[in-house]
C-alpha cells in the first residue's frame, strides 16, 4: 500500500532493446526486415499507425507475387493495367494521407491561434485594469484636495461671517487666556510669529550653574558638610575565580542583563 519514488527513475536508464546481427540467405527476403527502418521510440511499441503501414505492406508484397509473368502480349497489357490500378490506389491513399496531415495541422494552428488570442485579452485586461487603477488614483487625489479645498473655504467663509460688518473689536484679553487655541497659547506663523527662533526661550540661565565664578561663589556659600561624599563601591557582577578567570555563569548574567536592557 505504500510507494516510494527515487531521485533517478527507472525509465531513465532504461537503453534501447538489443538487436543481434543476423545474415540474410541468398533469394530470401525476410518479411521482418521492413521493419528495420522502425526503432524504438520511433514506430516501437507498434501502434495503429504502425499496424495499417505493415498491413499495406503485406498487401503489396501478395499483389506483387500476384503480377502475372511478362511473356506474353496479353499478360503485358493485363500486368499494366493492374499496375495501373495500384498507381491510382496509392495516389488515393497518398492524398487520404496528405488530407489527415493538414486537418491536424489545422488544429494545432487554431489552438495557437486560440492560444494567442487569449494572451493578447488578458495583455488587454491587464492594461485596462492598470489605466483603471490610474484613473481612480487620480479621481480620489482630485477629490480630496476639493474636499479640503472646500473645508479651507468654509472656515474662512465662518470666520468672515462672525463680522460681516466689518466692524474693529477691541481686544478680549480674559477671552484669549482662556481659549488655548487663540493667539496667545498657539499663534501662528503667517501672523509673524517663527517659534522656532525662540526655541531657547523658556530654558533657564543660571549664574551659578553656567559660569566658573557663580561655581565658585555657590562653592564658598555651601556648608562644608555638604562636601564630604560617601561611595559606596559597586560588587562585581562577574562571579571571578582565584585565578581571575570569569565563571561561564557570570558571562552569560552579563549577556542577559545586556539582552534585557
Amino acid at each position: 500500500t505504500l510507494g516510494t519514488q527515487t531521485d533517478y527513475r527507472d525509465g531513465e536508464a532504461q537503453t534501447d532493446p538489443y538487436s543481434p546481427e543476423y545474415i540474410v540467405r541468398s533469394g530470401s527476403v525476410p518479411e521482418i526486415l521492413t521493419l528495420a527502418t522502425l526503432t524504438w521510440g520511433r514506430g516501437l511499441p507498434a501502434g495503429q499507425a504502425e499496424m495499417e503501414i505493415i498491413d499495406r505492406i503485406r498487401e503489396k508484397r501478395a499483389w506483387e507475387a500476384a503480377l502475372p509473368p511478362m511473356d506474353s502480349p496479353s499478360n503485358i497489357a493485363k500486368r499494366l493495367k493492374m499496375m495501373e490500378a495500384m498507381e491510382r490506389k496509392e495516389w488515393a491513399y497518398r492524398e487520404e494521407e496528405i488530407d489527415k496531415l493538414q486537418k491536424v495541422q489545422m488544429e494545432v494552428f487554431k489552438k495557437l491561434l486560440q492560444r494567442r488570442e487569449e494572451n493578447r485579452n488578458e495583455l488587454n485586461t491587464m492594461r485596462l485594469n492598470d489605466h483603471w487603477e490610474n484613473h481612480q488614483k487620480a479621481k480620489e487625489e482630485k477629490m480630496r484636495k476639493i474636499q479640503h479645498d472646500c473645508a479651507l473655504i468654509l472656515r474662512k467663509l465662518i470666520a468672515k461671517r462672525k463680522n460681516w460688518m466689518g466692524k474693529l473689536e477691541r481686544r478680549d484679553i480674559i477671552r484669549e487666556y482662556n481659549d488655548f487655541a487663540s493667539q496667545t497659547y498657539a499663534p501662528l506663523s503667517r501672523i509673524g510669529f517663527f517659534p522656532d527662533n525662540n526655541s531657547d526661550y523658556y530654558a533657564v540661565k543660571n549664574y551659578y550653574l553656567n559660569t566658573f565664578a557663580g561655581l565658585c561663589e555657590l562653592e564658598k556659600s555651601a556648608l562644608p558638610s555638604i562636601f564630604p561624599i560617601k561611595i559606596k563601591a559597586p560588587k562585581p557582577k562577574c562571579i571571578i575565580t582565584k585565578t581571575g578567570y570569569i565563571k561561564r555563569s557570570g558571562r552569560l548574567e552579563v549577556v542577559l542583563a545586556q539582552v534585557h536592557q
